[in-house]
C-alpha cells in the first residue's frame, strides 16, 4: 500500500509519516523544503520525497503523484504567523483537497482511493444534528469573520461532504477532527467519537499530535476501522 502525505513536514504530519513507515507502508511526501525533514527519512527506502509547492501543482502533475497511491492524507495547516493566517493562499487546505480529489478522478483508478483530512473539532459536521449553542454560534461567526484558516477548514471538510459525498465510486474519505493539540513523545490511549462530546470553544479537551497521526495511519491501514468511519468526521480526544 502506498500513501501520499501532504503537509508531512508539519508537527502532526511528521507523526503520521512515522506511523505509516512503522507499519511497513510505502509513503510519498510533497514538501517545499526537504532539508527540514528528519535525516532518517532521506535514507528510508520506503519513503519517496518530492519537492514542490502544493499550491502551485497542476491537476495533471498531481495525477502523476497519486497514480499508484491507495490513500492520500492531508495534514496541511496555516502557520501561526501574520502571513500564514491572513496572507495567500487563503484556501490552502481546501484547494489541496480539491486538487487531490480531481487528480484521483482524472486517473479513474480501479479501486476507491482513501482520502484522510486532518480538520478541527471547531468545525461542525453538518451531515449530523450536532449541538450548537448560541455562544458557540457567536464564536464561529467571529472566527469566520476574523480568522481565515477557520473558514478554510470548514470549506475543506464541506468539499468532501458535498462534492465527493458518500456514494463516489473512486473516492472514500474521513475528516479527522482533533481537539486542542498538544505535543507528546509516545502514543497513548485516546478516544474517538462521531461528534464532539464537549464544547471545542468553552470546554475543549486535548489530544496529542502523535495520537492524531496514529489514528490517521490506522484508518489508512486497517480495513475494519476504515469501514467504521468512512464518510464521517470523527472527533479524537486524549483518554482521561
Amino acid at each position: 500500500m502506498t500513501t501520499l502525505v501532504i503537509g508531512a513536514s508539519g508537527s502532526t504530519g511528521k507523526h503520521l509519516v512515522d506511523q505509516l513507515l512503522q507499519s511497513n507502508q510505502q509513503v510519498k511526501v510533497i514538501v517545499r523544503s526537504p532539508e527540514k525533514l528528519p535525516e532518517s527519512w532521506k535514507t528510508n527506502k520506503q519513503l519517496s520525497i518530492f519537492q514542490a509547492n502544493v499550491s502551485e501543482i497542476t491537476v495533471d502533475e498531481m495525477a502523476k503523484y497519486v497514480k499508484d497511491c491507495n490513500a492520500i492524507a492531508s495534514c496541511l495547516g496555516h502557520s501561526l504567523t501574520w502571513q500564514g493566517m491572513y496572507g495567500k493562499p487563503r484556501k490552502l487546505v481546501t484547494d489541496a483537497v480539491s486538487l487531490t480529489c480531481r487528480a484521483i478522478l482524472k486517473n479513474a483508478p480501479n479501486n476507491p482511493v482513501k482520502v484522510v483530512l486532518m480538520n478541527t473539532s471547531g468545525n461542525r459536521n453538518r451531515d449530523l444534528n450536532e449541538p450548537n449553542s448560541v455562544g458557540e454560534r457567536i464564536v464561529v461567526s467571529l472566527l469566520r469573520l476574523l480568522i481565515p484558516p477557520h473558514v478554510d477548514n470548514e470549506k475543506a471538510a464541506d468539499y468532501l461532504r458535498t462534492k465527493i459525498g458518500q456514494e463516489n465510486n473512486l473516492i472514500q474519505w474521513v475528516a479527522v477532527r482533533p481537539d486542542a493539540l498538544i505535543n507528546e513523545d509516545k502514543v497513548s490511549e485516546y478516544q474517538v467519537f462521531p461528534s464532539p462530546t464537549r464544547s471545542a470553544f468553552f470546554n475543549a479537551g486535548k489530544v496529542s499530535r502523535i495520537n492524531v497521526g496514529h489514528f490517521m495511519a490506522k484508518l489508512i491501514t486497517e480495513k475494519d476501522l476504515w469501514a467504521k468511519w468512512k464518510g464521517q468526521m470523527p472527533v479524537i480526544y486524549k483518554s482521561a
